[in-house]
């Protein structure tokens, strides 16, 4: 007789192959997993030598002076434009030596950055909490963000004779006239960055407890961070420009000699290689500015984001 079937023994071994099979798949499912995450991890960020940073960040500008100095130089010596409306570098450098032989050059040049960076200081400490508000207050949002806009597009130099009336000749009248071109694009730049934030944070910022000022702080500010930037970059540049256009109209012993008198009393005595080192200097001072502050913070807002 046959012996004994072990159909159950038999259905047992193959469940277990099955079971065996399906632990392999899922396993090379896993192991492939994570290689694709592995693959999708950040590069190590590497810092460069400050000679290399050095070199990637001065260089260009550098070479850009170069070439203008040069093209500058050969429409000189071509005589396409003549002396008394263009002239050559080495009457600018003569007219900068004269500066600092005299003891003149770091006075003019710290008077009108001294200014501006008062100016755009206190720029900051109202634009901000005035962006904060008009972004997050609907009310205040209609009312406020037109007028805002309108005085974005508003030339400074306008304010300058109300400002003058207002405060006389005196360091009142160009900070006035800074914070009137600077706050509105401080604010917006802050509105628009807001704008932008994921309302999904801000509620898991109130599951939290974040709320009010701690919002504004923790979750507002941080994330609305590159258009903040933004913001901050163009309030520099119009509170610069702003003190520029002040100081070439407003004129008093008691305020000084900054980059924009300087260049005033040059055109006034028809000094052309002082009226073109006026310019030198505050296109100098402005790229310094953006090299030194702006662009790092730029920098590091996309590293912090991942995007650099």
């Amino acid at each position: 007789m046959p012996g004994p079937s072990a159909p159950d023994g038999g259905r047992t071994t193959a469940s277990e192959a099955r079971s065996t099979a399906d632990a392999g798949r899922t396993d090379s499912d896993l192991a492939r997993l994570e290689a694709g995450l592995d693959s999708l991890e950040a590069k190590p960020v590497v810092r460069d030598p400050a000679w290399r940073f050095l070199r990637r960040t001065l260089a260009p500008p550098l070479l850009g002076v170069l070439l203008v100095l040069t093209v500058w130089q050969t429409l000189h010596a071509s005589g396409v434009v003549s002396e008394e409306r263009l002239p050559g570098p080495g009457a600018i450098a003569d007219s900068f030596r004269t500066l600092w032989l005299r003891g003149t050059l770091f006075e003019i040049i710290w008077t009108s950055l001294e200014r501006g960076l008062l100016g755009f200081l206190a720029s900051v400490a109202i634009g901000t909490p005035l962006g904060l508000i008009v972004a997050r207050v609907p009310l205040v949002r209609a009312a406020v963000r037109p007028v805002l806009s309108g005085l974005q597009s508003l030339p400074s130099v306008a304010w300058v004779p109300a400002a003058v009336i207002w405060f006389g000749l005196t360091d009142g009248a160009m900070y006035t006239v800074i914070l009137l071109g600077a706050v509105p694009s401080i604010a917006i730049g802050l509105v628009s960055g807001i704008d932008q934030v994921p309302p999904l944070y801000l509620r898991a910022g109130r599951t939290i407890g974040a709320t009010g000022l701690r919002s504004a702080r923790y979750i507002l500010l941080p994330a609305a961070l590159p258009g903040y930037t933004a913001g901050l970059k163009q309030g520099w540049a119009f509170s610069w420009r702003s003190l520029m256009a002040t100081e070439l109209i407003a004129s008093s012993p008691e305020l000084g000699i900054g980059l924009g008198r300087y260049l005033e009393n040059s055109r006034e005595s028809i000094d052309m290689p002082g009226v073109f080192l006026g310019i030198l200097l505050i296109l100098a001072v402005g790229i310094l500015i953006d090299l030194l502050v702006f662009s790092p913070l730029e920098r590091w807002v996309l590293r912090a984001r991942g995007l650099a």
